[in-house]
């Protein structure tokens, strides 16, 4: 205790000005962020700037960055092909509320890139995707009930505002209506998880499944997990969603569904493929999507699938394209941060000498410290049952004293601007703690 005293007296001591300004904002807004994530005790630094792997607080105190903007920065902070290319569309301007060229040419990319992108639709943030997603399995099936995972998380939509955080029984928010009609299935247990599913079969409109939890924990989920659950929505003529918003384009030039022999209805992105600009893509088989097609409809035969004021904006379009040109283009850096994902797996894990159990895949990864028994994660009930307050005071450790940044109790993100001397500094502050 008097180690995480003399750690939050160091933090204090290197972020005075941070404390000024996060007291003035602290006034302004609600709890002093504009996400919920972002807040950490005793206050969290302010940024003034980034570059490649480092954030500079106003302070000048520098830090190595592994929350990447949410994981969505895969090449580094302000990498200069996003940011010549924003200079450039800036000088046209960057709003038009119109068809642009930008969306074309981001689509074509993303359509080649992930086959079940026959139709896209465009949206500002990963939550507007997944409610437009639920919305759109209803309309198709005419059904009601969405199941989604416990600890998935999709975002702040009422629709899949269940069953997020510990303990999962437990409502997530006042002010959410029809919960009845979201029911929770246990991951990676496929017979759990069809026994609930076969109950609510008949007004079972879709399954929205990320193939690796990132909130709930980052576990990456059982092939055959995946492909049960796609078998027993296809033979109930229900809707198939993957929520691929963190893993798109995170392990490979497209989705990490084809890796799985998977076939979804609908897939959702987000984070990498705005390079670092506000995005969201729904997109999915042609015959589906076309019910959010309102030419000719009535309501009743139409999904009402909006976009919103900054959809498809030319600024996030064209640094979406610049991201993901750069990325098909040099293919090599999923090679390179892959492998660094490995090392920072096998490199902690053995720092911490088997007290804790290192889940991820690629480039993601995330410590869990083991508590009660529990010896392995596979799902977000162990991951929950870890001891989060030791993960958080680990990361805590890291900020003030080694110059080192994760979200505190969040997965760690690598990108093409980190080194494996990076990681080898994690693994010295690691042994440190």
């Amino acid at each position: 205790m008097n180690l995480i005293l003399d750690y939050i007296k160091e933090y204090k001591n290197k972020t005075k000005t941070s404390a000024k300004l996060f007291s003035k904002s602290a006034k302004l807004h609600v709890n002093g962020v504009s996400h919920n994530i972002r807040y950490y005790d005793p206050y969290p630094f302010v940024v003034k700037k980034s570059s490649g792997k480092n954030l500079v607080d106003v302070d000048n105190n520098k830090f190595t960055d592994y929350w990447m903007g949410h994981w969505a920065l895969i090449l580094g902070h302000g990498p200069k092909q996003v940011r010549d290319s924003l200079r450039k569309q800036i000088e046209k301007s960057w709003m038009y509320g119109t068809v642009n060229e930008q969306t074309i040419k981001l689509s074509e990319l993303i359509s080649k890139a992930v086959p079940v992108a026959e139709k896209i639709r465009y949206v500002t943030s990963g939550t507007e995707a997944t409610m437009y997603a639920v919305r759109l399995a209803r309309s198709v099936t005419g059904k009601k009930i969405i199941a989604k995972i416990d600890g998935g998380w999709h975002g702040y939509t009422s629709d899949l505002l269940k069953s997020v955080n510990w303990p999962f029984s437990e409502s997530e928010s006042s002010g959410v209506v029809n919960e009845e009609q979201i029911v929770s299935i246990p991951y990676n247990d496929l017979e759990g998880s069809l026994k609930i599913l076969k109950k609510y079969a008949n007004n079972l409109a879709g399954v929205i499944v990320e193939p690796v939890l990132g909130g709930g924990g980052c576990i990456p989920a059982s092939p055959d997990y995946l492909k049960g659950i796609q078998e027993f929505v296809r033979k109930n003529k229900s809707i198939f969603i993957l929520d691929e918003i963190v893993t798109g384009f995170r392990f490979r030039f497209g989705c990490l569904y084809p890796t799985m022999k998977l076939d979804p209805d609908i897939v959702t992105l987000g984070k990498i493929v705005g390079g670092g600009m506000a995005i969201g893509v729904m997109c999915g088989k042609k015959e589906i999507m076309e019910y959010a097609d309102t030419t000719g409809k009535k309501k009743s035969e139409r999904s009402y699938v909006g976009g919103g004021t900054f959809s498809a904006n030319p600024a996030s379009m064209v640094a979406g394209y610049a991201t993901l040109n750069h990325l098909k283009s040099k293919k090599s850096i999923y090679s390179k941060i892959n492998e660094l994902g490995d090392f920072a797996r096998k490199e902690i894990g053995k720092a911490f000498d088997g007290k804790v159990a290192i889940t991820g895949k690629g480039s993601l990864f995330m410590t869990h410290f083991l508590k009660d028994g529990i010896t392995e994660i596979t799902n977000s009930v162990q991951a929950a049952k870890c001891d989060t307050q030791m993960l958080a005071k680990y990361h805590f450790k890291m900020i003030a004293h080694d110059g080192i940044f994760f979200l505190p109790g969040k997965l760690g993100a690598i990108s093409d601007s980190h080194t494996k001397a990076d990681i080898k500094n994690i693994v010295k502050a690691t042994e440190n703690f």
